[in-house]
């Protein structure tokens, strides 16, 4: 198991059992604002503190942005992961070219991406709608095949020991896409949200977590700090 123990800051590694699986695929699903990226942001932050190495990939965040981000949640090493090489952070400018680009072939041939032991995603979707030979085959009504193909690809990594995570924004894909990544997940995870009043009442639904070290709940309540981070609640959404 990886560990992403942060001692006396939250209960997130408990919840989870003791940790993330090694050499497993970890789908974490959520529409937007749900907390996939925080949630994502505490998981590389923790395993860093636990000196494993780990990649993260944003689809969303610059560098400057993310330093920003981890700050605000009260990540305060997060310059020294960087800085020791334990973290490599990538920002996938999706914006940046105009039309759509062969972005998976790219980041699947990106050798110095994949030799860390975690590699996160965030968010996986965005990549899928902007990569010009998967937007084909969905037109052509091949989006199952295209998502096989990306799995065969996340199978050999994790046959190496890698563990693979990413966030999927269900209502941006079809489900003939989302289907082969929830059925192929070690671990799936699916966040939800709702408002009560002027509270946003955040819930991880544990769906799938095979390799699990101790009991893993089926629901895990938990809220985002200014200052704090993650935090774990003992009420979650029912």
């Amino acid at each position: 198991m990886y560990s992403i123990d942060l001692e006396n800051r939250d209960q997130l590694n408990e919840k989870l059992g003791g940790g993330l699986p090694e050499g497993s695929i970890v789908l974490i699903e959520g529409k937007y604002g749900a907390g996939k990226s925080a949630l994502t942001q505490r998981i590389a932050y923790g395993l860093c503190e636990a000196g494993y190495r780990v990649t993260l990939v944003s689809t969303e965040l610059t560098i400057r942005q993310f330093l920003t981000q981890m700050h605000s949640l009260g990540y305060k090493r997060i310059e020294t992961h960087l800085l020791s090489e334990r973290l490599l952070f990538l920002h996938a400018d999706l914006g940046k070219f105009k039309g759509k680009r062969e972005l998976l072939k790219r980041m699947m041939d990106a050798k110095v991406m994949w030799r860390a032991d975690v590699i996160i995603i965030d968010t996986f979707d965005a990549i899928l709608r902007n990569d010009a030979t998967f937007d084909a085959l969905v037109k052509q009504d091949k989006g199952r095949s295209a998502a096989l193909q990306i799995i065969s690809f996340f199978r050999g990594m994790i046959g190496k020991g890698k563990t693979i995570i990413i966030t999927i924004d269900p209502t941006n894909l079809s489900e003939d896409v989302l289907s082969p990544f929830r059925a192929i997940a070690d671990v799936y995870l699916e966040i939800e949200m709702i408002e009560v009043g002027n509270e946003i009442r955040r819930s991880i639904n544990v769906n799938r977590f095979a390799g699990m070290g101790e009991q893993v709940g089926d629901k895990i309540g938990f809220s985002v700090r200014s200052g704090i981070g993650i935090v774990i609640e003992a009420r979650a959404i029912v």
